[in-house]
This record gives structure tokens, sequence and C-alpha cells, in this order.
């Protein structure tokens, strides 16, 4: 299948942190497999960066940061980064709180690829993605990394599978582009629109499947071009009154032209039932083996675009979906969204606000998938579980209101009947004026966004 692509914005390129491939004629250490460590410092540090990352290289000097054997696991743990913007953000080169040092990580940042449009957008001044002049890590060498940072980042001991480097694809980078269509599925293409400058603009779309049996979905693609908030998929519920039902293929703004909201098209959200989408530019998720997302027969799915135009020109909003499907045959567990939503929200201005809410389940649920969704305000938004053995537990956590993780969790985290979820967010409200809920990205959202199966 051909790899989602974005754009690479190219502003702040400067080299304050560098990753050099290692010289061609430097003679190879012997790889050494006796810990995560050992490997990642043979098998990746050995082999692309030491080149600059070297005791008295002027890389080394201007980014304080030397990563030969012997060396490289102090100067990255539990160390500031030699960034001011990075060190001012709160972010340390590798910390060993697991989850939660992943996105406080500098080095995290600097080469994960496949985030690149947010690292170039929102940190201009954290200098380039690395290694700096050679291709990016593989996904397999990134993902073997953020395996040992999540689990504590160990000098010690075996935290990662060897075999997670068999994975040699990596991010590649192009314009905006159509998806093609799967081989089994459903395309859908919204736009191209225009967007006014310094202006939002959220639309919704219904698009009947016209599917005459039910269908189950395993995989989703969704590709946007730049300046997207998000792109959610929604279907109704059966309690939505036939007097408010959306017209089909018809587009529905949230607001007129002079900014305020169109009553009428805000009524039938309150029906609504989340199937999937996403905050990224791109997005590639497959469901796990065995398991995928029930939608019934005559059904339809109602596209829910929303751009945030904060340049002072017309910019263009477009976006492809597409649904991939699989017989009934292949399928061994329901999939289930999870949407817990918090609109109970008073931020007071000119303050920093924390809002706690806690969901109780009443039933066991396994959960492989978890995003958070907030606007601008937003600084830290963690997820723990509630009760049971494992209360306190944290199990997610985002710093970054655009583009926050999606969380894949194999093999999924089981919360037992009687126990739930706590939602802890954090808002900085610099405002002059109180905040609450609200659909423009200058009011505020406490959206937890998953998946999960039954027994």
């Amino acid at each position: 299948m051909k790899k989602l692509k974005i754009a690479i914005l190219l502003i702040g390129l400067t080299p304050l942190l560098v990753h050099c491939k290692k010289d061609d004629d430097t003679t190879e250490e012997p790889i050494d497999d006796t810990s995560t460590y050992s490997s990642i410092q043979t098998r990746i540090w050995d082999q692309q960066c030491i080149g600059c990352h070297i005791s008295g290289s002027s890389f080394a000097t201007q980014s304080d940061l030397i990563l030969t054997a012997g060396s490289s696991y102090d100067q990255l743990v539990n160390r500031a980064p030699n960034n001011a913007a990075a060190l001012e953000d709160g972010l340390e080169l590798v910390g060993t709180d697991g989850l939660e040092s992943l996105y406080k990580s500098f080095l995290w940042e600097k080469i994960n690829a496949n985030d690149l449009e947010h690292f170039y957008s929102d940190h201009p001044f954290y200098g380039a993605i690395m290694p700096l002049g050679g291709e990016f890590l593989t996904n397999g060498e990134l993902e073997f990394i953020r395996q040992w940072i999540i689990n504590g980042a160990p000098e010690e001991g075996v935290v990662a599978d060897l075999s997670l480097l068999e994975d040699e694809s990596r991010y590649e980078a192009s314009g905006f582009e159509a998806l093609p269509p799967p081989e089994q599925g459903y395309q859908f293409h919204l736009g191209p629109f225009d967007v006014k400058a310094n202006e939002d603009r959220e639309l919704f779309y219904y698009e009947p499947l016209d599917n005459t049996e039910e269908i189950f979905i395993n995989q989703v693609e969704i590709s946007m071009a730049p300046g997207s908030h998000h792109f959610i998929f929604y279907t109704f519920d059966e309690s939505l009154p036939t007097t408010i039902t959306p017209e089909d293929r018809v587009i529905r703004d949230l607001y007129d032209e002079s900014g305020n909201e169109i009553f009428l098209n805000l009524l039938p959200l309150q029906y609504h039932i989340f199937v999937s989408g996403t905050q990224w530019p791109t997005m590639n998720y497959h469901f796990p083996e065995g398991v995928a997302l029930r939608l019934p027969a005559n059904t339809g799915l109602d596209l829910n675009s929303h751009y945030a135009n904060g340049s002072n020109e017309v910019i263009q909003g477009e976006v492809y979906g597409n649904l991939h499907t699989v017989p009934a045959s292949e399928v061994v567990h329901v999939a289930e969204n999870l949407q817990l939503n918090n609109q109970n929200l008073f931020l007071p201005a000119g303050q920093v606000t924390t809002v706690e809410r806690t969901y109780w389940f009443n039933e066991k649920r396994y959960i492989f998938q978890l995003f958070s969704h907030a606007h601008e305000h937003m600084t830290d938004f963690r997820v723990y579980v509630q009760g049971g053995d494992r209360d306190g537990e944290l199990v997610y956590i985002s710093l970054d209101w655009e583009h926050p993780p999606i969380l894949e969790l194999d093999p999924p985290l089981e919360i037992n009947q009687g126990e739930g979820l706590r939602l802890e967010v954090t808002y900085d409200n610099y405002e002059d004026r109180d905040l609450g809920f609200g659909l423009r990205s200058t009011d505020e959202m406490m959206i937890l966004f998953g998946a999960y199966y039954t027994d």
C-alpha cells in the first residue's frame, strides 16, 4: 500500500542537536546485544550518529552531546538538553518515567520523523530532524528506541524485541495528495473548499453508504491538506429525529458569513456517535488482528472537517478518507468506540486550572487505542487507571493539543468491571475572558477518544 506523505515545512533548520551518520571508513564495532541499550548503541548510535557526536567535534561541542560507547548513556538519561527552546518547554533528553518521559523527550522529538510536520510547524527553534544530512531512522529503529524509553530507559536488561529492527521502512515526505482507493471498502473526499483568513471553518457532510448488509472496518486512512484542526467520521444514534436528519451529500457549515452559529446545523451534533478520526495531517491506523468496527446495514457517515486558519490569507481545505473492510468471518472481536466527553468546563481568565473527571465502566473492557482532544489552552492531558490493582497508573499523556499522540496498546489495557479511567487535564487560560466548552479552537474541550472490545 502506498505510504501516506505530508509536506515538510522548511523552517528553523539550525542544527542545535545533530546526529550525523558515521563515516564510511570508520571501523565498525562488533554488535553487542546483551541489553536493549547496548543494541541501541552498536546498531544505531555507532552506525548513524558518532560521525558527529564524538568528543572534540564541533557538533558535539555545540549540542553538548557525545554518543560514543561508554559515554552516551550518561550523556542522554536524566539530562537537560543544550537547547534553550526545549529547556524552556520543560523537555529532557531522555527521562526514566516511562510513557510520560516519551512525550517530554527532546531526543524523541529530534528523531521521530513520522511527526515531522508537527516538529517544524510548532518547534521552529528545536533545530532539524536527525540524523542531519542522511536518511531518517527506520520505523523499526524508532520503535525500538520508543520501547526502550517507555520501559524506563534502563542501561541494563532487555525491554524491546530485536525483531523490531527488521522493519526497514522509513518516513518519506512530499506534498498533500489524494489517497488511492481501498481495494475493499469506501473512499470519501471533501473539498477543496475555502477557509477565510484568521477564521475557523467547521463543516459536516452526510454520506450514505448504501450498504444492504453490515460491514466491518479494520483500517482507517485519512489525509488532510495543511491547516486542518481535525477530521472525524461520525454515525448517528437511532433516536435522531427525522425533522433534523441531514440531507445527503450537502455541506453544512457551523458558522454563517458573519461568524454566527447556524442553530439548525448544530442540532444533529448531539446525536453523533464517534467512528474514527485524527488531528494528524495523515493517519493510517490498522486495528489489531481479528478486531474490526461494525457498522449496521443501511447506515451513513457524517464527515466532519474543522480548519483553523491563523494566517492572513485564504487557504484551501481538502480531505481524503478511506475505510477498509474485511469479511465478517475474519472478525474475532467487534470493536466499540470510546468517547469520554466532559463539557462541564469553567476556566477563569488569567489562571492555570486543572480539571479532573472519572468515568466508571460496568463491564470489563480491553482498550487498544487512546487519544485526546482539546484546544489551544490545554498544556497537559493525562489519563490514569481508577480502581483495582493498577489504581493511579498513568496510561496516557499528551502535551500537544494540536497533534496529540495516538496510543496503540498491544496487548490491550484491561479495565475490569467497576474500575474506570480518570482524566486530569491542565489549561492555561492566558485570555482576559473566562473560557468554557465550545466548538471553536479558541474555546476549550476535554475529550478522550479510543477503541476497545469486551468479552
